[in-house]
């Protein structure tokens, strides 16, 4: 008789909380998704050149500072500081691909579309079913590993068919995760707003650009760099 008691009151509280970090991860997903992509425009404006290497390392600084703040109000800031910054850096490929491509901007506006069709269809079917999809984290750790060697080799063998198929692999990939992550916030397995936002969001970049990567792809194109 205590157990029942017990978790007759435990399970609502359970259920309003995790119902404020679904709100809140959608708001602020959504307000850095605008964001970056004003970062991007200005990037695109301003002919931002690529960064190379400084973008891993810019980005795992700004990641390591928002899991770090990710209790605090600062958290939001460096939120926005790091999708900003990721937006910025899609500046100098989406420049290559409108002028260095007949089609480039269809291929962006198709990429965007897909990407949002994506999301929303994966994250409300993990919504709308309540299925746990902790199960896939095994396969998509091995599957992300595996992609990157692919990608290596690729690069290094110029290897257009392997270039395709990793792109394709990514997407596979990327839709795994947000299947997970949503899965891992309406569980109440991610209890920080502000990391399951980061979480979100790094999915649809990477979905984004493995789209992009896919479908300059087909056209036979060079490869894009980021």
């Amino acid at each position: 008789m205590p157990t029942v008691i017990k978790r007759s009151i435990i399970q609502p509280r359970d259920l309003l909380i995790t119902n404020r970090v679904i709100k809140n991860t959608y708001a602020l997903l959504s307000l850095t998704l605008i964001f970056s992509t004003f970062t991007a425009y200005l990037s695109i404006i301003t002919n931002a050149p690529p960064m190379g290497m400084v973008t891993l390392l810019v980005y795992f600084g700004l990641l390591f500072l928002t899991s770090a703040l990710s209790n605090s109000a600062w958290g939001i800031v460096a939120v926005f500081a790091l999708t900003g910054f990721l937006g910025y850096t899609l500046g100098p490929a989406l420049n290559h691909i409108i002028h260095g491509l007949r089609n480039g901007a269809e291929i962006i506006i198709a990429s965007f579309g897909l990407t949002g069709a994506i999301f929303l269809t994966l994250s409300g079917y993990a919504m709308a079913t309540k299925k746990n999809f902790n199960y896939l984290g095994g396969f998509l750790f091995v599957g992300i590993t595996t992609a990157f060697i692919a990608s290596l080799i690729a690069i290094f063998f110029d290897i257009p068919a392997l270039h395709l198929a990793v792109s394709s692999a990514c997407i596979l990939i990327s839709a795994g995760f947000i299947l997970f992550e949503t899965s891992q916030i309406i569980h109440g397995e991610e209890t920080n707003y502000i990391m399951a936002t980061i979480a979100l969001y790094v999915q649809i970049f990477n979905l984004f650009v493995s789209l992009l990567h896919f479908l300059t792809a087909l056209t036979g194109s060079e490869g894009i760099n980021f």
